[in-house]
């Protein structure tokens, strides 16, 4: 690795105590309800579109039993604007499990929380690690484009072997001691230093020692999906321009040409040749 891991974690806690965020409305007196509440409302959500919301919930549904208790049509009413209404769904279907399951106390345990819909491996780290200060890594979009870039780690996140590669090193860089700040630290880095376009790679603490800022490589992290084509289509390649481009095939046994189109492109299947083309509007 680039970074010995304690370096790592001391250069971004250093990072944190001077420029990271700590009065967050969810920040304030902390609980598991409400980190899990705002972890959420923040999955594919920008902070500043988060707070009035968390604000109206947390008015609305204090606890997670006032949330269990709410109709859905409720929440789901509050949620307007968010958008991905399955996170309200799901966070209304693990208020009623954790009033059912764990008495209404928000569960303390991993595999409880990682139990509750909506939430995996990264946020049940995140809420055990932000609320009761539990050693657990997390993984969510800004800590995988600070890794990646740092380690130089290709391939697109969602794929198992970069993502697998992208947990060993956060769990391998997380310390030992000051987890909650740690992880609300890299969280704040990639949200505001490690953005997704125009870095402010001088202003981060790692640059020292980023492998794609010394390679001027940032674009390049994390990789982006690769689309594949849906099964049974065939993509259309460019015809040969200089034998086919502008004339219909096939060709009269005579080798006369054909009425004239726009554009041929070439179909290649299983061995055979389809050509597709685009004929001119009437009278050209």
């Amino acid at each position: 690795m680039t970074f010995l891991a304690t370096q790592f974690s001391a250069q971004v806690l250093d990072w944190y105590d001077k420029y990271g965020r700590k009065t967050l409305p969810w920040q304030i007196a902390k609980t598991p309800y409400k980190v899990w509440l705002s972890e959420v409302m923040l999955q594919q959500t920008q902070v500043t579109t988060v707070i009035p919301y968390f604000e109206r919930f947390m008015a609305r549904f204090p606890t997670v039993v006032d949330l269990a208790n709410a109709p859905l049509d409720e929440v789901l009413h509050l949620w307007t604007g968010l958008g991905y209404y399955a996170r309200a769904r799901n966070l209304h279907k693990a208020a009623q499990q954790v009033a059912t399951l764990h008495g209404g106390e928000f569960p303390r345990t991993f595999d409880e929380v990682a139990a509750l819909p909506g939430v995996g491996r990264s946020t049940a780290g995140a809420i055990l690690s932000l609320s009761l200060g539990q050693h657990y890594p997390i993984l969510d979009g800004n800590v995988k484009r600070v890794l990646a870039r740092c380690y130089a780690v290709s391939g697109w996140p969602g794929k198992k072997e970069v993502e697998k590669r992208l947990w060993d090193i956060s769990e391998e860089v997380t310390p030992a001691e000051g987890v909650e700040r740690f992880n609300q630290a890299m969280m704040d880095l990639g949200a505001m230093v490690c953005t997704r376009s125009k870095p402010k790679c001088e202003l981060c603490p790692l640059s020292n020692g980023c492998v794609a800022y010394a390679n001027h490589s940032w674009a390049e992290y994390p990789g982006q999906k690769t689309e594949a084509d849906p099964p049974g289509t065939h993509r259309l390649l460019p015809a040969d321009a200089a034998r086919r481009r502008g004339v219909s095939f096939p060709a009269s046994a005579g080798g006369s040409v054909g009425r004239v189109v726009l554009f041929s492109a070439v179909c290649r299947r299983s061995g055979a040749t389809r050509v597709a083309g685009a004929a001119p509007d009437k009278g050209r």
